[in-house]
């Protein structure tokens, strides 16, 4: 186990390049299944949760070659089956660790016909339904079995057909398009979900031999093919990363270049930002933020109270809400925060109380933040990914020293956090944690 000592007050300052998207990663690593050809994936994030990804992957017999740094190739070709019926079965002490484990169940599906799926892990940050990936299986002539473990079965393979989502849940589509890819005929995707990463998957399908009409809608037309085959493809970078570090260059007074963005897909983040009092400047595909702003928060038309709420793309997205929490307790005024997507996720903001912060919870979906408050260190722990980023920005705009435990949670999302937070002039240390006598 291990823990961050943070000594706050420092302006981060400098420059950085931003991680491969973390969710992009695991269904482009996932879909690596689809096919017996030597897939080759750049940009890929060396986080927690891509550990367990591959190592899932492994489990079912998928050879794994990290090639550089973020580069990694991966053949599906040897990928087991079972006795007299090709089925691959997923280990649930593996599945466990990441929700994403779930992608597999589409691609494996499609190129097998049967799946058998453990209840995945992941955050706890509210009810997180698999319905909308078995309702898309069961429309392209799937069975799914529900117990202790969901069986997937298509004995005589998946066919195409129109699919509707009764959410536009992101893994769901993910889940949908890669069945979709390797089912022959034309499948159409309605109330899909097109977040970046979902359009980056799609680009990575359309690479292996799919044809994909509609990407960057909720409308995806997919012409699937008999078999697909192997290609090269560097992941997007993670607009949530770059997200969060424009937040902890905003709350410690710094001025910070991030390099080699997708503009396009930081409209609304840059948007709600400002809304909070954080300008951020375009410079082709970099963003600058410039440093020593005064963050002030800007009331609606009447004075009436400024609102940030999450939402599918291209709303605000739910994996910056926390985030924007921590911001807010360092902008002047008072702001609502609508996270209506996960009822779990603000929780958190009693760790930011406890450090000083003026949150006042309505109900588990909103917080009312006023600002600017004085954070003082204190020792908390990281429950999710984002809540964790979030306790990072309040940690290091707070006087004094703090200590976040529990980090394999941000480990999980954002690569080699504390050597590129030290890169910016930040004082952090992972330290590690003495076990407890019995």
């Amino acid at each position: 186990m291990e823990k961050f000592v943070i000594e706050g007050g420092v302006p981060l300052s400098g420059t950085m390049t931003p991680a491969g998207n973390k969710n992009g990663a695991l269904p482009i690593l996932a879909s690596a299944i689809l096919t017996e050809d030597e897939v080759i994936v750049g940009n890929v994030p060396r986080i927690r949760d891509v550990d367990a990804m591959l190592s899932i992957l492994e489990a079912i017999g998928v050879s794994v070659d990290w090639r550089g740094p973020n580069e990694v190739s991966l053949c599906a070709a040897g990928v087991h089956e079972g006795a007299g019926v090709q089925e691959v079965e997923i280990e649930p002490e593996l599945a466990e660790q990441i929700r994403a484990s779930f992608l597999l169940a589409g691609p494996l599906l499609a190129r097998f016909g049967r799946a058998v799926m453990p209840p995945p892990g992941g955050d706890v940050i509210g009810r997180r339904r698999l319905d909308p990936h078995l309702d898309a299986f069961r429309a392209m002539g799937a069975t799914a079995e529900c117990g202790r473990e969901i069986v997937l079965s298509a004995p005589n393979g998946l066919r195409a057909t129109d699919v509707f989502m009764d959410e536009p849940s992101v893994m769901a589509t993910e889940n949908a398009l890669m069945a979709a890819a390797l089912t022959p005929g034309t499948t159409v995707i309605g109330n899909a979900a097109w977040e970046p990463h979902v359009q980056d998957l799609a680009r990575m399908l359309v690479k292996m031999g799919a044809d994909i009409q509609g990407i960057g809608s909720n409308l995806m037309t997919v012409n699937g093919a008999e078999t697909l085959h192997g290609c090269e493809h560097v992941i997007a970078p993670d607009h949530i990363e770059i997200g969060s570090f424009i937040a902890l260059a905003g709350v410690t007074g710094g001025e910070l270049l991030i390099k080699d963005t997708v503009p396009t897909d930081l409209r609304m983040i840059r948007i709600v930002f400002e809304r909070l009092g954080l300008r951020t400047e375009l410079r082709d595909n970099d963003v600058l933020v410039p440093g020593g702003q005064k963050l002030v928060v800007q009331a609606d038309v009447g004075e009436y109270k400024s609102k940030v709420q999450d939402g599918p793309w291209p709303a605000f997205p739910a994996d910056l809400t926390s985030i924007a929490v921590a911001l807010a307790t360092q902008a002047e005024g008072s702001v609502l925060v609508h996270e209506w997507m996960f009822e779990n996720r603000l929780i958190f903001t009693d760790k930011l109380i406890l450090m000083g912060a003026d949150i006042v919870m309505c109900d588990p979906h909103r917080a009312i933040v006023t600002g600017p408050r004085r954070l003082k260190g204190e020792r908390v722990e990281s429950p999710d990914i984002r809540a964790g980023m979030a306790m990072l920005l309040a940690a290091l705009c707070a006087e004094g020293s703090s200590e976040i435990g529990n980090i394999r949670q941000i480990d999980r999302g954002y690569e080699r956090i504390d050597e590129r937070l030290r890169e910016l002039g930040a004082r952090i240390e992972r330290v590690a944690i003495e076990p407890v006598p019995a």
